[in-house]
């Protein structure tokens, strides 16, 4: 029997938080964990060079988006570039998606089947049908390390019998989708836990997709709009249903103390648009909380986004420069402010992990909440 693509290493447990601190191997290069992950939706990180990712942010893993990449350029045309990494000059560790929380969110005009979901592009209003199977097709064809399993994103709120069926069906579409796999040796596929926000149904999807034995589990299905109440109470319900010996992932969470609970409560893996679309709107994440930069108070402000980041805009450029640039509309105030973003959240994530080896995350959690201006923690 081949060897798994994707295996976890356990190196610490905060022993006052639970909390855990390990490695991911890959094909592409190891992961350490806890990790924030950059998305690349469409085989880039927005206004990102992969250089700039490696050597100014120090990124480990990247995103892309299997919906996305399906309708342009096409997965063929990626397999035949030599898949993402090649396609993307990108050879660290890559995630694809399934696809299933953009069909579920962009297309308005879809049809959900037990054989999968038919869907109008956002893009041409052509008609489209990912069944597990051919959502398999495209990730093989993607390339990607760490694959996902297609699944079905409920909306919040959901009803009971609405949530129940989904789930459901979401545990059929993984058997199917590990059928399907082939490519076992070269990518991990991980299975989705859903459920919504009802913690039988929760249990009962992680058990049942416990049971199919996957290299790696993510929670989908939480950050979706529900109140932050909500979702820490699911977080800190369904994470711990979760194998010890595999990666644990959440999806789609990228705010600094989202990104700490998920840490506090064993997740190894998280990814988000949001330090590149915030960017683009001009706002900065500091240690000492949100800039935005495009406000008159920073007109004259000849000091760094934030004199604690070691980031490559914080060492050369202004606050009064990017607010130039932002105000004018200059690629370059994006670019600048992507490369800080990303960054903090990635140097976030190297002191989580210290403080995990050091048993005082939940420590570090008091002062950085304090600082960052989350009063009400």
């Amino acid at each position: 029997m081949s060897k798994p693509a994707i295996t976890y290493e356990l190196l610490h447990i905060d022993k006052n938080s639970g909390a855990r601190r390990g490695v991911v191997h890959t094909p592409h290069g190891d992961i350490q964990t806890p990790v924030f992950m950059p998305v690349g939706t469409q085989a880039t990180v927005k206004s990102m060079t992969p250089e700039e990712l490696k050597e100014e942010v120090g990124a480990q893993i990247i995103l892309s988006n299997t919906y996305h990449l399906y309708l342009r350029p096409g997965h063929e045309l990626v397999k035949e570039a030599g898949g993402l990494h090649n396609f993307m000059k990108w050879d660290r560790p890559i995630l694809t998606d399934c696809g299933g929380f953009q069909v579920f969110s962009l297309s308005d005009l879809r049809t959900i089947t037990e054989e999968g979901v038919e869907f109008k592009s956002h893009l041409d209003g052509s008609r489209h049908m990912f069944t597990p199977e051919k959502v398999m097709e495209i990730e093989e064809a993607l390339g990607a390390d760490i694959i996902m399993s297609f699944d079905e994103c409920c909306p919040y709120p959901s009803t009971y019998e609405y949530t129940k069926n989904s789930m459901e069906r979401t545990t059929r579409w993984a058997i199917r989708c590990k059928e399907a796999h082939k490519n076992v040796d070269k990518q991990g596929l991980f299975g989705i836990i859903q459920g919504g926000f009802y913690e039988d149904l929760r249990k009962k999807s992680a058990e049942d997709l416990i049971a199919l034995d996957f290299p790696g589990y993510a929670i989908g299905g939480i950050s979706v709009g529900e109140p932050k109440e909500e979702y820490l109470k699911m977080l800190h319900y369904t994470a711990p249903l979760m194998p010890e010996n595999k990666p644990r992932y959440l999806m789609g969470v990228g705010t600094p103390d989202y990104l700490i609970e998920a840490a506090l409560s064993g997740i190894d893996m998280c990814d988000c648009v949001l330090p590149t679309r915030i960017a683009r709107n001009g706002t900065a994440m500091t240690w000492n909380g949100k800039v935005v930069v495009r406000n008159a108070t920073y007109e004259k402000d000849w000091g760094p986004l934030d004199p604690e980041c070691d980031c490559y805009t914080c060492k050369n450029y202004t606050r009064a420069y990017i607010r130039h640039l932002v105000k004018t509309n200059e690629i370059l105030g994006i670019r600048l402010l992507s490369i800080h973003n990303l960054r903090f959240l990635t140097k976030l994530m190297e002191r989580v992990r210290i403080e995990i080896e050091n048993d005082n995350l939940l420590e570090f959690k008091k002062e950085f909440y304090k600082k960052y201006g989350y009063t009400k923690e």
